[in-house]
């Protein structure tokens, strides 16, 4: 009974410390634009709202429109304890979907990306 008491308290300490690695990443938490989201007219910037803060430096965006052209994008910056990445877009965007890919560099060292897509409408 000790045994198995004892491999059982084992496998949750490493179950947990794993666990507790994978939440130190920041992880998009929300956008907006909003993922899968339609909005009326040409957002003037894109906001990402991360779970923790993030090193500018190695950090950003990259938007393709429906015509898989990259929009311009002004410099991001970090707002909200450097939680928040706010990119102006440099441009009017034409009515159709966008998709957004993003990288982050949390502060204490982890890397993290993925991507969302948002609607122009007109």
């Amino acid at each position: 009974m000790t045994r198995t008491f004892t491999a059982l308290s084992l496998a949750t300490i490493l179950a947990l410390g794993v666990a507790g690695q994978a939440f130190a990443h920041a992880h998009l938490k929300s956008s907006a634009p909003a993922d899968k989201s339609t909005v009326t007219g040409s957002p003037s910037e894109l906001d990402l709202t991360f779970t923790e803060g993030l090193n500018l430096k190695f950090s950003g965006i990259k938007v393709t429109g429906p015509d898989k052209a990259l929009v311009k994008l002004g410099d991001g910056m970090l707002m909200q304890k450097d939680t928040v990445l706010m990119v102006p877009i440099a441009e009017k965007l034409a009515a159709g979907t966008y998709t957004v890919e993003w990288h982050a560099l949390s502060t204490d060292g982890h890397k993290t990306n993925g991507n969302y897509t948002f609607i122009v409408r007109p």
